[in-house]
């Protein structure tokens, strides 16, 4: 019995089975393959066939669960599985917009916020630090910025008749001149030479001046107690709170971001930890969220952050922060454990990310996980229902090897066990892949009304694109319950 568990594909190891109510024609602790199932009157085959124990049928949870139509979820941290009904796809529609130049095309989708009284298909959403790419100039590969001056913009935007609408615009802008542009108006491009990746123009031959007010967008959070908004910015890394009309208010940076960088117009509140300057070059804060009361705001990084060192990359520990929003400080820091790319084809650990969150109370949180592949090669495009309430305060305990003889990144997962962390509750509630979603960077999530969840993709303009069609979808499903 017990190695016919272990032969089950995972259950995840789980010594768990399901009983029956019919009887097996064959012997007592025999598998029996000639037994036929069926869920709702349609036929269905489990990837493990039932054993027989004494007159009843077992199948293992994840056999059943996926044979039924569920998610199955294990948590080897608190011994417990998770099943989930699916939801079901109830809307699919696509930006069509004219190309912003040649072979550069409009897009939106690197965030996607639902604001409290608009009407359930209208949403906020941005486009990251504009069109940007790599080319290889004398066997180096640079980062190019064909539209230097274009300007992270927030936009508004419907989903009707099968398509994106846009229907209003708000560049963001200083209460000044931008050192680059001249005009109020910033741009997309690095903030700090050195540390930042080098901008270069289209043909790579020539670098650009750096913008210290430059920001790469990627999500998007609404506060409706002062009705601003709060983005994510992956230079910094940073978060940024801006006016309704795009003027930038203020930047929560790492300490000892200022002194690399002046921003007189945008006061720097350096409250992220210092350990934050260690992130992942293009690999920063990607998520942010907020509670709809308005007191508490979540970050999450896109990667584990290279602390100590390069080999992180490689991790599976991303760190969320908690803030709290009336001082700006954080309050608290949870272990997210990315899933482990072992159980995937040809993915490597690196390559597995994290690209939103939803924060539906201070407890609860939605995060988009997703890999590096689009079409029939992906694998990972998840949202995960979080629960944070008895996860493990990390904050300021193991930025450094000094606490536990390694940093929080270093930790396996029988470290983490062994210092008595416990990463953050997690299950699935959508998995994208399932309903084939066909481009890679799911970025983009939102809840309605507790029940219909929206994805949106960043289409990246097109830029070094896999796929010439890559364009920019917003997809709605209803969920199985209410997410509250």
């Amino acid at each position: 019995m017990k190695k016919w568990i272990a032969n089950t594909s995972m259950l995840l190891a789980l010594s768990v089975a399901v009983t029956g109510t019919a009887f097996a024609a064959t012997k007592s602790g025999e598998t029996s393959e000639q037994i036929t199932y069926a869920n709702n009157g349609k036929a269905v085959v489990p990837s493990t066939p039932a054993v027989n124990i004494d007159g009843s049928l077992y199948l293992p949870v994840r056999a059943l669960a996926e044979a039924t139509g569920k998610y199955v979820d294990w948590d080897e941290f608190r011994d417990s599985v998770a099943l989930t009904d699916k939801p079901s796809l109830t809307g699919k529609y696509e930006l069509k917009a004219p190309n912003l130049a040649d072979g550069i095309k409009m897009g939106v989708g690197s965030s996607l916020t639902h604001l409290p009284g608009d009407p359930d298909n209208v949403f906020y959403t941005t486009a990251d630090r504009g069109p940007n790419g790599q080319i290889d100039v004398n066997g180096k590969t640079v980062r190019t910025f064909p539209l230097p001056n274009y300007t992270p913009t927030i936009y508004k935007i419907e989903a009707s008749g099968g398509e994106i609408k846009i229907l209003d615009k708000w560049p963001l802008k200083l209460t000044g001149n931008d050192p680059v542009t001249g005009t109020s108006f910033i741009t997309g491009l690095p903030n700090i030479k050195g540390r930042d990746e080098a901008p270069f123009d289209a043909k790579g031959e020539k670098e650009l001046a750096y913008d210290p007010y430059g920001l790469d967008i990627e999500g998007l959070a609404y506060n409706s107690k002062d009705d601003t908004f709060w983005i994510s910015d992956e230079y910094g890394p940073s978060i940024v709170h801006v006016k309704r009309d795009g003027t930038i208010i203020e930047r929560i940076v790492p300490q000892g971001w200022s002194a690399q960088a002046a921003t007189p117009l945008v006061p720097a509140r350096e409250t992220l930890p210092a350990v934050y300057n260690k992130l992942r070059q293009n690999r920063g804060a990607e998520a942010v969220g907020i509670t709809p009361d308005g007191k508490y705001m979540f970050m999450a990084m896109q990667n584990a952050l290279r602390n100590p060192d390069k080999a992180m990359d490689n991790s599976r520990q991303v760190r969320i922060l908690k803030f709290d929003l009336a001082t700006l400080k954080p309050v608290a820091e949870f272990t997210y454990l990315l899933e482990d790319s072992k159980q995937f084809k040809d993915l490597v650990q690196g390559d597995i990310v994290i690209s939103d969150l939803i924060a539906v109370n201070e407890n609860t949180l939605l995060i988009d996980e997703r890999d590096k592949f689009s079409g029939d090669k992906a694998q990972l495009k998840r949202i995960y229902q979080v629960d944070l309430s008895t996860a493990t305060n990390v904050l300021g305990k193991y930025d450094s090897a000094d606490t536990a003889g390694k940093t929080l990144e270093q930790m396996s997962v029988q470290d983490l066990k062994t210092n008595g962390i416990l990463p953050v509750k997690k299950w699935t509630v959508l998995d994208a892949v399932g309903f084939k979603f066909p481009y890679e960077k799911i970025e983009g999530i939102s809840l309605v009304n507790g029940d219909t969840l929206v994805l949106t993709n960043d289409n990246d303009f097109g830029i070094d694109s896999k796929t010439p069609e890559n364009g920019t979808l917003l997809w709605t499903f209803k969920l199985p319950y209410k997410i509250q």
